[in-house]
């Protein structure tokens, strides 16, 4: 059986008595996501519960961590690491004999993908898109500062808040990297970024955006609220070696096993703006192989005219990842030409802002939530999921 490690005091707890859970609302290969609300205070919030028989009937157990719960504890400690308006913040922790649960933000806007689907082409205009790439941009360069590789962004994983702006979710596939000496202090030093409208009253008129304002160009090197970027004399960090991604949008360097960096983020935003143009990605096959022979060796077809965008999707998508653009060039890139970085995340109208739906009226004491993830994940054979994800290594 995998030993749990204790919690640490810095991670805050809930009983699974303090929530009403009124339906499922996600779920993947580790875990199903509810929507809940807390008794208590009638806060809504999302509880992400992994079945801990899914973990602990996991042959062989995590070799490399030698314990079934590292990955689930990383994820806690990322989250309670993150100090962003598009990151979720972690409220608590539930812990039971039969599930391990996150308590996160609820973004009652759905994700990016369902969106998607709701429009009437199925598909983005190129201002929409360069507002919600802008906000990817921005939360993958927060977590690059940090040192954390997402390697899992995917339309599913990006959701919409009440506000109408991205919340990048779901940290399972995550990695730390680790400097082969200590890091820079500029790099240890991280700007905490509340969750506050306090510049808002400022800003109220000013749009990041030249497309939705008509205002000119700025320099894109200000820095945006919350982002840590890596000095560019700061030392390269060690690469990992893990396997893992969901298919779609696995990177080459991911798939030839030669250790990867922050790049392969890159790469995973080139296929969302690819879908997001497209309504499809760029390399999917009859089978796993078939979508991996494409990625590493078929160039993604860029249909219509020659755009700016078509332009960084091309770039986003070099398999080569020492040519691959990335952070400051994205900034820089024509497609984000007029683009105010540092006002991104207080547009006060992003295009798409989410009806109040109410959820709790008959609700009345909600569903079981150990019952639920016993049902999807365990049976007399053992465990079952819904992925398309891979995971072999930490």
């Amino acid at each position: 059986m995998a030993v749990e490690p204790k919690l640490p005091v810095t991670s805050p707890t809930f009983d699974l008595n303090e929530f009403t859970a009124a339906s499922v609302i996600g779920r993947g290969a580790k875990g199903v996501v509810f929507l809940v609300r807390r008794r208590s205070s009638g806060e809504t919030l999302a509880l992400k519960a992994i079945s801990r028989a899914s973990l602990e009937h996991k042959k062989p157990l995590d070799e490399r961590s030698g314990n079934a719960y590292r990955r689930i504890w990383f994820e806690r400690d990322v989250l309670l690491e993150l100090r962003h308006p598009l990151l979720p913040s972690l409220r608590g922790v539930v812990s039971t004999d039969n599930i391990v649960g996150f308590a996160i933000d609820y973004c009652p806007g759905g994700d990016l993908n369902a969106l998607r689907r709701r429009q009437t082409e199925k598909m983005f205009s190129d201002e929409v898109i360069r507002f919600y790439a802008a906000e990817l941009v921005i939360a993958l360069e927060y977590l690059h500062g940090l040192l954390i590789v997402y390697r899992d962004l995917k339309p599913e994983n990006v959701m919409i808040q009440e506000n109408g702006h991205i919340m990048l979710v779901d940290f399972d596939l995550a990695t730390k990297l680790a400097y082969h000496q200590s890091p820079p202090e500029t790099l240890i030093r991280r700007q905490e970024t509340p969750r506050t409208n306090q510049k808002r009253k400022d800003k109220k008129n000013r749009s990041p955006f030249r497309c939705f304002s008509g205002i000119s160009d700025v320099s894109p090197e200000t820095p945006d609220a919350g982002h840590t970027p890596r000095p560019p004399e700061s030392p390269a960090p060690k690469r990992s070696n893990s396997f893992v991604g969901t298919e779609d949008y696995v990177s080459p360097e991911i798939i030839e096993g030669n250790g990867h960096d922050f790049a392969v983020d890159w790469w995973c935003l080139g296929v969302v703006l690819y879908e997001m143009l497209y309504g499809k990605t760029p390399f999917r096959g009859q089978n796993r192989k078939e979508t991996f022979y494409r990625i590493l060796s078929k160039p993604p077809e860029l249909f219509g005219e020659p755009t700016a965008l078509r332009d960084l999707i091309g770039r986003l998508l070099e398999k080569d990842p020492t040519k691959r653009i990335t952070g400051k060039e994205i900034r820089h890139h024509e497609f984000f030409r007029g683009v105010r970085w540092e006002t991104v995340v207080d547009l006060e109208r992003p295009p798409f802002i989410p009806e109040a739906v109410p959820v709790w009226e008959e609700v009345g004491e909600g569903i079981d939530v150990e019952k639920v993830v016993e049902e999807i994940f365990v049976d007399a054979h053992g465990l079952k999921g819904k992925s398309r994800s891979v995971d072999n290594g930490t």
